[in-house]
């Protein structure tokens, strides 16, 4: 069978999974939609979880983001995953013994007051859209390519499939879809990485595998950061970036994290503080699966598509080539007419040598005279995982099962953004301040109604977005880092923050942030360009910057939390009563 076919049949088996199970889960109260009824298990919310966080950015694009930049990658491998572990021993235990489900109530209720929840919303709608804009863009590259369909109608097939599971069940439909989605995705992200390590090295473990020697006798990575010299690229093991900006993005990637609504409302999900820590203890190994794998996945990637595609004919190229070609994710310019794929960094061509490297007659190596050969190859960082096994050459069932895998990720966390985007509206704005007296049924009406409007403008910024999948994700943690963060650090273990301190904070980190994002990223739109990276503030990307706004935002807090009054005695008992480790039940706000 083709692999059109195989993927028809995989992507359709995956899909009535989830439809069957939205229906068999689908919500009949507030309390299911917002928390699943409170009654998951710690192994099947662990599973959600992590469904939940391991997003496109995650599955699809953050291999391909560290094929390209190689040593500069490995801030998201330690940025997201430390940030789990920060959020799951630092806050998640107290967040659920506070009692409140979404980050906009906690504060409410903690700073004791509806400006500072108003806030809230605005920064977990801005946080909530711009993250859900790369998982739309995900599932459009995932539908143009193995469905034979444009990126926009890519993303419109895929709104529909997110508000149908999301439309029926909230979050208990979607708690039981994520854990099927984690399934899904987790196999599709294995299966063909261990088949190209054992294609590549002769181990079976990917993680092994790329530290391994290959059929020569030299080690991948030591091949690859040849392959890489020649092309005039640095070398793959090692760095362009100032240790200040990795430090800063892996800073921003922890913090954000721990900010994420998504992810936060999570911990409600199970009956006891006690199965939170669970949850958390098993999301954190599931993610650790595909987190040390992806950096293999990277280098074999990396390693196939230059070694395929450079200084080969046109004619000769394999067929993956112009399928890709096909949605306009690669591309080829003959810009020497020699009817060859030259593949070099283009920054580094500008008059400096770049040697080749050619075969001879017995198959000995040649590295030719120097050649100033412009760069005619463009490729799609969010191609590479997808891409990856019809590289290899990997039989047509796994390339449709990485499809499948790819919506898996994507629609997933699709899915619970768009509850956090619905549940911010319909409970956080409606019910705790326009309409306190409305029934549940109204409150439900409202949360169905916020997450059609949602998934119309998530579609958009699909359509439209701002970058590629994982840049567009790594702006959205730097939001959370730069907002959420502190006032929910500083709710939990400073008695003295008062709504003064918080609200001043959130508005300077998040406006700092978007300002530093636009007019680093997109411009001034309509004004003047983007600025280049020769003048970023204190040499941080727009990625890391949110470790910047994240510290204006704790200064001014704390300071302003000082020179005001402090908070009522109640609210300093509560901060006291969170603290508690265990056995004196859950605080609950009056």
């Amino acid at each position: 069978m083709d692999v059109q076919l195989w993927t028809w049949i995989l992507v359709g088996i995956s899909f009535t999974l989830y439809f069957g199970i939205a229906i068999w889960a689908r919500a009949s109260s507030t309390k299911d939609f917002y928390i699943a009824g409170g009654g998951v298990s710690p192994l099947a919310n662990g599973m959600a979880t992590a469904a939940d966080w391991m997003s496109a950015a995650s599955f699809i694009s953050m291999a391909g983001l560290i094929s390209f930049s190689g040593y500069d990658g490995s801030v998201y491998l330690m940025g997201w995953t430390g940030g789990y572990v920060l959020l799951a021993l630092l806050l998640a235990p107290y967040l659920r013994k506070f009692g409140k489900f979404t980050v906009p109530d906690f504060i409410g209720d903690r700073y004791y007051s509806n400006s500072a929840r108003t806030i809230a919303i605005i920064c977990a709608l801005i946080v909530s859209f711009t993250y859900v804009a790369g998982q739309m863009r995900g599932v459009g590259i995932v539908f143009s390519q193995f469905l034979q369909v444009d990126i926009t109608k890519g993303v419109l097939i895929g709104m529909a499939v997110v508000l149908v599971f999301a439309f029926l069940g909230g979050m208990k439909g979607i708690t039981y879809t994520q854990v099927a989605q984690y399934c899904v995705l987790i196999f599709a992200f294995m299966v063909p990485a261990i088949f190209i390590s054992i294609q590549m090295t002769g181990n079976p473990f990917p993680q092994i595998g790329m530290g391994a020697r290959v059929e020569d006798g030299t080690f991948l990575l030591d091949k690859l950061d040849e392959l890489h010299t020649q092309l005039g690229f640095k070398e793959y093991t090692s760095g362009t970036k100032s240790t200040w900006d990795i430090f800063a993005i892996t800073l921003a990637l922890m913090a954000g994290t721990s900010g994420l609504p998504h992810v936060i409302v999570r911990f409600f999900t199970v009956p006891k503080v006690k199965d939170a820590r669970k949850s958390a203890g098993y999301a954190l190994l599931l993610i650790a699966i595909l987190y040390t794998t992806a950096p293999a996945v990277s280098v074999f990637a990396r390693t196939n598509l230059i070694t395929t595609v450079n200084e080969t004919a046109y004619t000769d190229l394999p067929d993956w080539f112009k399928n890709w070609e096909n949605t306009g994710l690669i591309s080829w310019t003959d810009k020497n007419n020699d009817g060859k794929i030259q593949y070099r960094n283009s920054d580094a061509v500008n008059g400096k040598p770049i040697f080749t490297e050619e075969r001879g007659e017995n198959g000995e190596r040649i590295i030719s005279n120097p050649s100033t050969a412009e760069n005619e190859l463009y490729v799609d960082k969010d191609i590479m995982v997808l891409a990856n096994p019809e590289i290899a050459q990997l039989p047509n069932w796994v390339i449709g099962l990485v499809a499948a895998g790819g919506l898996a990720a994507a629609l997933s966390t699709a899915a619970g953004l768009l509850l956090v985007i619905s549940t911010s509206v319909s409970h956080d704005l409606v019910k705790k301040q326009l309409k306190p007296n409305i029934s549940d049924k109204g409150e439900l009406l409202i949360a169905r109604i916020s997450i059609l409007v949602a998934i119309v403008v998530a579609g958009f910024f699909g359509i439209y977005p701002p970058g590629f999948v994982a840049a567009v994700v790594a702006l959205a943690f730097g939001l959370a880092a730069a907002s959420f963060f502190p006032a929910i650090v500083l709710g939990i273990f400073d008695k003295r923050m008062n709504r003064q301190g918080a609200v001043t904070g959130m508005i300077a980190g998040i406006s700092l942030m978007l300002f530093y994002m636009i007019r680093f990223k997109t411009g001034l739109i309509g004004i003047m360009d983007p600025l280049p990276e020769s003048e970023w503030w204190f040499g941080t990307s727009p990625e890391g910057f949110g470790v910047v706004a994240m510290l204006v935002n704790f200064i001014l807090a704390i300071v302003i939390s000082r020179l005001t009054p402090a908070p009522p005695k109640n609210v300093q008992q509560i901060v006291e009563d969170i603290r508690i480790p265990s056995g004196a039940g859950e605080a609950q706000m009056h």
